[in-house]
């Protein structure tokens, strides 16, 4: 599997929720399913049978984060030099030639990508779009909801 960039703030979210599931959701299901066989009969047990399929889930995410991080690799722009060229990492500050809104994106990797959040993924139409451009750039980008035309008024490496 080819390595996929991530922020170190990106890493460091997954490290947190990683311990999260597993010193602290993990012995809480191991305690509910305890709880459940105390019940009685397992084949007609439906908090044993929702306790172990959330016991799937958490060791399934467990597992995929230790995959993400194990083929992560960091990307810190703070320690690069900015020559206003939008890059992974960087923060970019947009205004819609179409409709005059000025929004900001960072470019980070699939798993940090929230868009609520203006985190938005380097792979995506917008992300895409954007990589590689400069400060000052005029540039159109087609969307699931059609084309948006930007001017990029600055880019930060923070």
């Amino acid at each position: 599997m080819d390595k996929e960039p991530i922020t170190l703030k990106g890493l460091k979210k997954l490290k947190e929720e990683l311990i999260f599931l597993k010193e602290k959701k993990r012995p809480e299901i191991v305690s509910a399913i305890s709880e459940a066989r105390s019940h009685g009969d397992l084949k007609e047990n439906a908090e044993y049978h929702a306790a172990k399929e959330e016991q799937s889930h958490n060791e399934s995410r467990i597992t995929e984060i230790n995959n993400i991080i194990s083929n992560a690799n960091v990307v810190d722009v703070t320690n690069l030099t900015n020559e206003g060229k939008v890059i992974f990492g960087s923060t970019v500050f947009l205004e819609n030639l179409d409709t005059g809104e000025k929004i900001n994106y960072k470019i980070v990797g699939r798993d940090e990508a929230d868009l609520k959040h203006k985190l938005i993924y380097f792979q995506s139409p917008i992300g895409k779009g954007l990589i590689g451009k400069k400060k000052n750039d005029l540039v159109g980008i087609n969307t699931p909801s059609g084309l948006k035309n930007f001017e990029i008024k600055d880019v930060k490496y923070i």
